[in-house]
Formats: structure tokens, C-alpha cells, sequence
């Protein structure tokens, strides 16, 4: 797992505690309408994704966490998903650390570069049709990658708003 400079320093002082982590994740599909995945150090297949960095933003994180588990350049063309919570955004790594993610999932077109991971994290690389995809550590709703919407996805129960009055 490729951390930044800010969370080992936050994690010197935390140890493993759970930390909630903006991040953002992406959905890159090939000609063929597939889903790239990543095989990743944990062993588990997942998103191109990571961590926002201190002064970027969500879009800037999402090209650059591509390109550096990818080698391809992508363009952001729309949010798809806003995701958060204990169900399904939790995930604790080999070595202890539990985080907790909010994730801005972002739909992308590739504009470049050739497959190929640039870093420690990418073990493999494959894309995948939507009905065949391995299942993601992550808890993304599914109907998210059967086809490109036009909308943008958030858990949402009128409950909530009903426990504030």
C-alpha cells in the first residue's frame, strides 16, 4: 500500500486506529464496454483508487491514481457515486491500518498512455465484463457498471431526515 508523506506521519501518531479517508476511485471501460481492475499488493482485485492528497482535488486524485496503478490517462466526464459508511466502506489492510473510506467514484474515458502499473500497488491488470467481475473489497452497487448512467448515485433513506424532527 502506497501511503503519502501526510498519513505516515498521521499514522505515527495513531497507530492502526480506523481514519476516515477522502478518496476517490474510477471506472475506466474498453471499447468492449469492460471494467479495468487491478489486482492489488493486498491480493484483492479492486477500482484504480486511493487516497485525495492535502491541496488536490477529487479530479486531479483520480488522474493521477490511475496513471500511477495504470499508466493511462484519463479524463473525469461525471461523478457516478458518492459513497461512505461502515457498510461496505470499511476495510483493514494486511499490515493493521483500518480505514474507513468516503469515496468519489468518477466515470472516466482513457485519453492515453498504455496499460501497464507504475507502482507497488498493481500486481495485475485486467478488464472485466460487468456480469463476470470478481467482487470488490469495496461495496459499490453493481448496476453502476453494467452500463454508463446519467445520474449519480448516493445511498439515501428518507428515515434520516424523519429522526430530526
Amino acid at each position: 500500500m502506497a501511503i503519502s508523506d501526510y498519513l505516515k506521519d498521521l499514522r505515527s501518531k495513531v497507530g492502526h486506529q480506523l481514519l476516515h479517508i477522502p478518496s476517490v476511485a474510477a471506472i475506466v471501460r474498453d471499447e468492449k464496454n469492460r471494467i479495468l481492475l487491478q489486482k492489488t499488493s493486498e491480493d484483492v482485485w479492486s477500482l484504480p483508487a486511493g487516497a485525495i492528497e492535502l491541496g488536490e482535488t477529487p479530479a486531479q486524485a483520480v488522474i493521477r491514481e490511475v496513471w500511477e496503478e495504470t499508466n493511462l490517462i484519463v479524463r473525469p466526464r461525471r461523478v457516478a457515486g458518492v459513497f461512505g459508511g461502515e457498510n461496505g466502506f470499511h476495510f483493514k489492510y494486511k499490515n493493521g491500518d483500518a480505514v474507513e473510506y468516503v469515496v468519489i467514484l468518477f466515470e472516466c474515458e482513457t485519453v492515453g498512455g498504455e496499460l501497464g502499473g507504475r507502482n507497488d500497488e498493481t500486481f495485475e491488470l485486467e478488464y472485466f465484463p460487468p456480469e463476470k467481475m470478481p467482487k470488490l473489497p469495496i461495496n459499490y452497487p453493481h448496476e453502476l457498471f453494467l452500463h454508463s448512467a446519467d445520474k449519480t448515485y448516493f445511498e439515501w433513506n428518507e428515515k434520516w431526515l424523519e429522526e430530526l424532527k
